[in-house]
């Protein structure tokens, strides 16, 4: 597997005082501020990556949707129509 070792940059324009705040930040943590504006960047990004893709469910949900997994209920007599129908329309698969 190959790794890219491109870079591109991004320039925006910030008041003074976000840019005081980010350097402060980054003092405190002893790095450079680029490094640390990376760094919360990408976490907020992988942040809200996550909150759309990964559903997250209490300990009685989970054991609830396990639940259903293990026994699901019998089909309804519509969905017992559905299946018929559709053997009917891909004849008898």
């Amino acid at each position: 597997m190959s790794t890219s070792t491109s870079t591109t940059h991004i320039d925006t324009p910030i008041g003074a005082d976000l840019h005081a705040m980010l350097k402060r930040a980054a003092e405190i943590r002893g790095i450079a501020i680029t490094d640390f504006v990376v760094a919360a960047v990408q976490e907020a990004a992988q942040r809200t990556i996550a909150e759309t893709e990964v559903i997250r469910l209490s300990l009685a949900d989970s054991e609830r949707f396990a639940e259903a997994l293990l026994s699901p209920p019998p089909p309804s007599p519509a969905l017992e129509r559905a299946f018929a129908r559709r053997r009917e329309l891909l004849g008898g698969e």
